[in-house]
């Protein structure tokens, strides 16, 4: 049972943010149940050109440096490359659909505040960062505004 997923080649796609522009991806196929499995890095969801890396660094210049919609695009490897700021609307409106994104700047605010004082917060072995900011909400924000 243990080698009932085999390999089944490699991929590319794009995960931009600082340090990525393409990554590279494994497929498997499951002998058992003829599945074929995606395995993805943890900063790159599938389907997506930008990392969680990207769009957590966007959720800093936003709420925490007050940076508009248009200068709160992240730095990418690809300095041609920019990030609509409809996109990074979009991106913040899947964590908080409220009114000029109330809840998500008072939660940015108290990670803030928490990462200043140097205080840990982890979850498995994610540690809450900067770059880890959007992972982390995607797992712990309030389920009613995530709908």
């Amino acid at each position: 049972m243990s080698d009932s997923v085999i390999g089944h080649g490699r991929r590319r796609k794009q995960a931009h943010d600082d340090s990525h522009d393409w990554i590279k991806y494994r497929r498997g196929l499951c002998n058992l149940c003829e599945l074929t499995f995606t395995f993805l890095p943890a900063f790159s969801l599938p389907y997506t050109h930008y990392s969680l890396v990207a769009r957590s660094e966007t959720l800093r210049r936003r709420f925490v440096e007050h940076y508009s919609w248009e200068s709160s695009a992240p730095p990418l490897k690809d300095p041609n490359r920019v990030p609509d700021p409809c996109t990074l609307r979009r991106w913040c409106r899947s964590l908080d659909s409220s009114p000029a994104f109330s809840s998500l700047r008072r939660t940015l605010e108290a990670v803030e505040q928490w990462l200043a004082r140097g205080e840990r917060l982890t979850h498995g072995s994610l540690r809450l960062s900067w770059p880890t900011l959007f992972c982390f909400l995607r797992v712990f924000w309030p389920w009613p505004l995530r709908l």
